[in-house]
């Protein structure tokens, strides 16, 4: 079915159909034309993650055979954000009873997983620019993200290049409940005639980037809700809105094991403040390390800290073992006093277990080669976590209090304004300054760190951090 000329009853100009159309005649040259070959698909289980039992989609010699209560998760690697929400996701349909299944469209040898492989460099190649260029950043980078994503005539491109996805699906069942946690797995699912797709919106900023008509979208917060409904400043003048079968808000996107563990985690951080414990630091600096300024800024201010005993801080650097090179070269008095956890996730996994425990003023360094234990290592130290220091990416809806550092991107400035005012998080702090000195706030003012735990006991029992619960019940039930 042609999605590119028509979105959700709204016409597209022909200009814009035309280059759609020749972007994906330019992926086809530049990748290859597959579309008429048959791909078949087996299972291998993703062994590193222990807390989740997901099978993992490769390409096979045979048709696929799914175990009958299979949930499909389709993501991408686009940073750490979409495997993040990907794996939570896949942790609540386990919650559910249900099989979870992992299928990445860019781990495939096939023209469409290029052609994602492709436009992730270059979104990689716009993030690090933005970080080091401030004009670029200004000129380009902010309006593209906040404001060039968000015209639905973005979409139509996107949903013609999506196209080049189909044939990985033949093997999938039709029904099979499918989440997508990036727009172009959802596309994809959709071109390729599955009938209970859920597109899981990352964002707090709605843009015509996130649309895949024809799958479920699911939003996590009512300014999202909103703004798709009525596809707010899509275009330049009114559009038809989106269908009510067609959306859904359903909360924040949590995994299984943090959501049910909020109490019990959030009881234990306000323990270690009335006893006066070391406030612990959780830094998720991740693969791209973007933002590396504020990570040294807020690390060199946190050293005396350390050295008095008021402060642990614990780093993930991903699976980019470049960033503690980086940090080495900056601050070489760290690498003489941190502890680190370089490819070693079960010695880091079995130190998390300890950490309801008292535990010593330090530092602790983590790295993974394997992208599921790079990503989820900030899952275990989180629940462990005092402070979460992060960008307001997908973390910012996590249940862990934030530290909020500057985005990247003009779409992340609203998952920032939105956890403010849930009241689980500080507010944005854009420059080395300003994290500093919130950093002694919260040393120094430990109401503030009481005032957001309790905050996020009142977000569960209000239902918020279901989100991933939410999604799965929805690709099971189909419309």
């Amino acid at each position: 079915m042609d999605r590119t000329s028509v979105i959700f009853g709204n016409p597209i100009d022909k200009k814009t159909v035309k280059k759609a159309e020749k972007s994906k005649a330019k992926f086809i040259k530049k990748f290859g034309d597959d579309t008429q070959k048959q791909y078949h698909l087996g299972l291998e289980p993703i062994k590193e993650i222990k807390e989740i039992r997901i099978q993992n989609l490769v390409l096979a010699d045979k048709p696929l055979e799914l175990p009958d209560d299979a949930v499909i998760v389709g993501n991408i690697r686009m940073g750490f954000g979409h495997y993040r929400i990907a794996m939570a996701i896949a942790s609540c349909a386990q919650a559910l009873g249900r099989t979870p299944v992992w299928m990445d469209l860019a781990s495939f040898d096939a023209t469409g997983s290029r052609m994602i492989r492709h436009q992730n460099d270059l979104y990689s190649t716009g993030s690090k620019l933005s970080q080091k260029i401030g004009l670029f950043n200004k000129l380009v980078w902010e309006p593209l993200n906040s404001e060039g994503f968000k015209k639905i005539t973005y979409n139509a491109a996107d949903q013609k290049n999506s196209e080049l996805l189909a044939p990985l699906y033949a093997d999938l069942p039709k029904d099979v409940p499918y989440i997508g946690t990036h727009v172009w797995p959802s596309q994809g699912a959709v071109h390729a005639g599955l009938t209970h797709v859920v597109n899981a919106i990352p964002d707090n900023w709605p843009m015509g980037l996130h649309l895949a008509e024809g799958s479920i979208h699911a939003v996590q917060t009512p300014f999202a809700y909103l703004g798709y409904k009525k596809l707010n400043g899509f275009a330049k003048t009114a559009l038809k809105p989106i269908p009510d079968d067609d959306l859904k808000m359903v909360g924040h996107y949590i995994d299984h094991e943090l959501v049910e563990n909020v109490e019990h985690d959030c009881a234990k951080r306000v323990e270690r403040l009335e006893t006066g414990a070391p406030v612990r630091f959780l830094m998720t600096v991740g693969g791209a390390g973007a933002g590396g300024d504020l990570y040294l800024a807020m690390t060199k201010h946190l050293l005396p800290y350390i050295s008095a005993g008021k402060a642990e801080l614990w780093i993930n650097f991903g699976d980019h073992l470049a960033m503690w090179e980086v940090f080495k070269k900056n601050l070489p008095e760290i690498e003489k006093d941190a502890k680190a956890y370089f490819d070693d996730y079960e010695g880091l996994s079995k130190w998390a277990e300890t950490l309801d425990g008292p535990s010593k003023a330090g530092i602790t360094v983590f790295c993974n080669k394997n992208i599921f234990e790079a990503v989820y290592s900030t899952n275990l130290l989180m629940r462990k976590a005092d402070v979460l220091i992060t960008k307001p990416s997908e973390l910012a809806f996590y249940p862990v209090p934030k530290l909020m550092m500057r985005h990247i991107g003009g779409h992340e400035v609203y998952g920032a304004i939105y956890a403010r005012e849930m009241g689980d998080s500080t507010f944005e702090c854009e420059t080395p300054a300003a994290l500093c000195d919130m950093i002694d706030t919260l040393l120094n003012d430990k109401a503030i760190l009481k005032q957001l735990n309790k905050r996020i006991v009142e977000l569960k029992n209000f239902g918020v951090y279901n989100g991933g619960y939410e999604v799965v019940k929805l690709a099971i039930k189909g419309r």
